[in-house]
Order: C-alpha cells, then sequence, then structure tokens
C-alpha cells in the first residue's frame, strides 16, 4: 500500500520544491563555517596543533549516529502543529544550531583563559552540539523528498537540493574573507577570534533562521 500511495503523490509546483529544499542552503553554511573555521578557532584558545585531529573527528562521529536516529525517530513522529512528521526536526535542529554558531566563535572571550581546559572543553561542547543540531536539521530535507515528492520529480528535488547546499557551503566559506575586504578586522587579541570570524558565524546563523522558515512554510507534510 505505500509504494502505490507514494507513486500516487500530486505532482508539485516548481516554485514549491526550490522552496522546501531552500533551507539546505543554511544548513550547508552551518556546516561549512564549522570545518573551514573550526582549526583557526581551537588554535586561538589555545589548543596544540598537532592535536587538532581529536576535534576533527567529533563531527563525522555524531552525523554517523544522528541522521539514522533523526530518520527512525521522525518515522514515528506527528505534530500538526510544529509542522508535520520532518520538519519538527528540522525546526529544533536549526534553533540550537543557530544558539552553537553564535557561542563557537566566542569560545575564547568568556574568561577561560588560553589554552585553558575550560576554553576547550568549551570548544569542544560547541562543536559537538552544532554538528548534532546542523545533522538533525540537514536529515529532514533528504526524507521529505522521499515523503513528498513524486518520482518523476525527485531527479529535479534532488538538483534544487544540492544547488542550496552547493551555493551555501561556498558562500559559508568566503564570508571572512568577503567581510575583511569590506573593511571588517580580520586580526584580535591573543585568544580570542577577529571580528570577521565572529561576523561569517551570525550572517552563517541568520541565514539558517531565514531559509529554515521558508522551507517550514512552504511544506504542508
Amino acid at each position: 500500500m505505500a509504494e502505490v500511495h507514494k507513486k500516487n503523490l500530486p505532482e508539485l509546483a516548481k516554485k514549491t520544491i526550490m522552496l522546501m529544499t531552500f533551507g539546505n542552503l543554511g544548513v550547508s553554511m552551518a556546516f561549512s563555517l564549522q570545518s573551514s573555521s573550526m582549526g583557526r578557532i581551537f588554535q586561538t584558545i589555545g589548543a596544540d596543533p598537532t592535536k587538532l585531529g581529536f576535534f576533527f573527528i567529533l563531527p563525522p562521529l555524531v552525523g554517523m549516529f544522528i541522521q539514522p536516529l533523526v530518520g527512525y525517530f521522525s518515522d514515528k513522529t506527528w505534530l500538526p502543529k510544529l509542522g508535520g512528521r520532518r520538519m519538527p526536526y528540522l525546526l529544533i535542529g536549526a534553533l540550537v544550531s543557530v544558539l552553537m554558531m553564535m557561542l563557537l566563535p566566542n569560545s575564547g572571550s568568556f574568561g577561560f583563559g588560553f589554552g585553558s581546559t575550560a576554553a576547550l572543553a568549551f570548544g569542544a561542547f560547541a562543536i559537538l552540539f552544532m554538528d548534532l543540531s546542523s545533522n538533525m536539521a540537514m536529515q529532514p530535507f533528504k526524507m521529505i523528498i522521499g515523503d513528498m515528492v513524486p518520482d518523476d520529480q525527485k531527479n529535479y528535488a534532488w538538483s534544487y537540493q544540492t544547488i542550496w547546499g552547493n551555493i551555501g557551503s561556498i558562500l559559508a566559506t568566503l564570508l571572512p574573507f568577503i567581510l575583511t575586504t569590506i573593511g571588517v578586522s580580520n586580526v584580535a587579541a591573543k585568544g580570542s577570534l577577529p571580528n570577521s570570524v565572529i561576523w561569517a558565524f551570525y550572517i552563517g546563523a541568520f541565514i539558517l533562521v531565514v531559509s529554515a522558515l521558508f522551507s517550514v512554510t512552504s511544506v504542508k507534510e
């Protein structure tokens, strides 16, 4: 019965497909800002450069467990007031990710001290929960296509999702450079990140909120 139902899904307007995948732009920005800035962040707060691999291994480990769990539990979820089955996980993941995007670039600004265990632990905590929440927000975009898009439009939907994701990744990687070019400081006191990196995360957080809301409001599960 499930297979028959999927084959009879109504055709979606191209605008609907574009909007329902648009949130992937913001989620991809979160991932790219994290991966491109992680080394700089941890060296700034005093991590030993030869041991940065311990921090870089956290994101893939988290994703390996979180994405299957989100898929499993969202299959059993139905919360109409929060968007239905998949969208609640997108909302929760996006909100937590935004919070972590505000905290992570300020890891050296809470008085822990350069190279202190507290500073490194806080940075690792922020990275861990940012990746956890970003994975929670990303998984619904993969599942919503299977849930709602008819077979003959799936390639079109996957293409849009990939396009938004690549745009987000490129923009996130270039943001610190763009901000520096327009005059935002790219230097800072020892133990603190420059404003070019901090504001890149703030802008990424704003775009994540806006793009996620576009997707949630355009999807009627």
